[in-house]
């Protein structure tokens, strides 16, 4: 069985390491956040429970 030289070793790590840092720089960048309107924030029923003992 072939051994891989170290070289490629470093060439493997580099690109997957490369790879993942730009996978998460691009979804930390492109996702989209909707904010709560404060219309849906109000017409939510607020339930007040009174505990009688």
């Amino acid at each position: 069985m072939p051994q891989m030289a170290p070289m490629s070793w470093l060439f493997l790590f580099s690109f997957f390491s490369i790879t993942l840092i730009l996978f998460t720089i691009i979804n930390y960048f492109f996702t989209i956040y909707q904010p709560i309107s404060l219309k849906e924030e109000i017409s939510t029923p607020k339930i007040s429970l009174n505990w009688k003992w």
